[in-house]
């Protein structure tokens, strides 16, 4: 996709380009640059979050920026443009940004009206030129500043607020064709609705009769003042979506918060793979003391130096050794072409909790890979999903997924695949507990496995076979050479 477009030969546009796999939308979290700031060809001038990772987005020219189309916490489809730049900021007096001034302040709705000099924005990028034929005035429509001040004082009245003004009857508002729908751009419309406003009782401000953002917030203003005293209008305005929780009042018991981005790609992931994927999961508890033992001799082995070793790489490559006992189980189902896929190669997904959310970044070829290498990849996937700074390639094409949920003292899980994915292994907290060693009971490091399977390419036996090839290599760990 082509993410810029030249407008004339100064001023160049920026769109938002598709960060992932076909991803259709992204939030603009943050501005590095404003209108004024010099930028160089591959400067980083934002940060957007998609729904899987947040991703830096470098400009690709030199220039002045000239406007940023849209506040932070906008969510923008792929496609739009975000920022202009002037890439000959010596030529002249530069033309004021149209519409780009209510785009450096909150907005409550994505749908921010930002539209560039000479063009009115349609579907994505570019819209059409702007007529050069003035368009006829509507019936009612504002035809001089007279009128439009008694247009304000009617919208004052009608409102609440303000001395009572000579006014039509409210019959039909200003700018309305008489019997007809009112005039108001889509994303007007949508606020409108978000706010519980009725259109036909805004009295429009706009050119040619048109309802603006500020007609329907003028119309809200009154309607949530009075809202408290039980005499607002039977539909109750609503707290339009937000980039952050918004509580209705001081005394509310409940907090909406807006369903977006890795939020909303976990919430469609989990409810597609739960509902798609007949989900088995078996468990087994197993005495660890042995690999923990290994642990700690592989943190003082100099092979081993520089790099993090913990419980969980050993638990990877015992499940990374299953996988190669039992390659069956790492495959996965095409509804579509009615296959089981095989695949010869693993990558190894790993869970991680994020101040985002969960996502699941993996380990490309971790088969290949030998212990420290493993090492080494999993400090990096974590350490990069911690800053967050994981990128929509690293989430893609996982194979097989662990999950750590014994970080938090949790025993055990029924874990949900990952989409695309035919099993997924959950690691319990490993506890020092009464266990039958040598005939005896003496206390032993103890953990809990669950390793759920999609049932429809996945049958019992093999699903069995994969978990207690896991928890043999865990009892003893020198499996990982006899069987490896």
């Amino acid at each position: 996709m082509t993410t810029m477009t030249e407008t004339s030969a100064r001023f160049r546009e920026f769109k938002m380009p598709d960060v992932g796999e076909g991803l259709t939308e992204a939030e603009i979290l943050k501005w590095f640059v404003q209108p004024g700031d010099t930028v160089a060809d591959g400067q980083v001038v934002c940060e957007v979050e998609t729904a899987k990772a947040a991703v830096e987005l470098p400009i690709p020219f030199d220039g002045v920026v000239h406007e940023l189309r849209f506040p932070e916490g906008t969510t923008v489809d792929v496609g739009q443009v975000i920022i202009a730049i002037d890439v000959a900021p010596g030529s002249g007096d530069a033309p004021a940004p149209a519409a780009a001034a209510p785009a450096q302040e909150p907005v409550e709705a994505p749908e921010a009206e930002a539209e560039p000099k000479g063009r009115t924005p349609v579907l994505v990028g570019y819209g059409v030129a702007e007529s050069s034929t003035k368009r006829r005035p509507r019936k009612g429509a504002a035809a001089a500043p007279e009128a439009a001040a008694v247009a304000a004082a009617v919208q004052a009245e009608l409102n609440g607020h303000g001395a009572a003004a000579p006014a039509p009857a409210a019959t039909a508002p200003a700018g309305a064709p008489a019997g007809g729908r009112p005039l108001a751009k889509p994303p007007v419309r949508k606020l409108a609705k978000d706010l519980g406003i009725d259109l036909a009782t805004v009295v429009p401000t706009g050119k040619d009769g048109i309802i603006t953002r500020e007609d329907v917030h003028a119309a809200a203003a009154p309607a949530a003042a009075e809202a408290p005293a039980a005499v607002a209008s039977p539909v109750a305005p609503e707290t339009p979506a937000a980039a952050v929780p918004a509580a209705v009042s001081d005394s509310a018991r409940e907090t909406r918060i807006p369903v977006k981005g890795v939020r909303k790609a976990i919430a469609q992931a989990m409810v597609g793979s739960a509902f798609t994927a007949p989900h088995v999961t078996e468990f087994v508890t197993v005495d660890v003391t042995r690999t923990m033992k290994l642990v700690a001799e592989l943190k003082e082995d100099k092979d081993m130096a520089g790099v993090r070793v913990n419980p969980l790489l050993v638990i990877a490559k015992a499940l990374l050794v299953a996988i190669k006992r039992n390659p069956e189980i790492n495959a996965a189902w095409d509804e579509a072409n009615q296959e089981i896929v095989q695949k010869h190669y693993v990558n190894l997904g790993i869970a991680a909790a994020t101040p985002r959310g969960l996502i699941v970044p993996n380990i490309k070829d971790a088969h290949d890979k030998t212990l420290p290498q493993l090492a080494e990849a999993l400090g990096e996937l974590v350490t990069t999903a911690r800053d967050g700074k994981t990128s929509p390639a690293a989430m893609a094409g996982g194979t097989v997924t662990i999950t750590n949920v014994g970080v938090f003292g949790v025993d055990t899980g029924t874990p949900i695949l990952n989409p695309g994915e035919s099993a997924i292994l959950a690691v319990g907290a490993i506890k020092l507990q009464p266990w039958v060693h040598k005939g005896k009971v003496k206390p032993r490091q103890v953990t809990t496995l669950a390793l759920s399977f999609d049932h429809r390419l996945v049958d019992g036996e093999l699903g069995s076979k994969v978990l207690a090839d896991v928890a043999a290599i865990l009892e003893q760990p020198k499996r990982l050479i006899t069987w490896a």
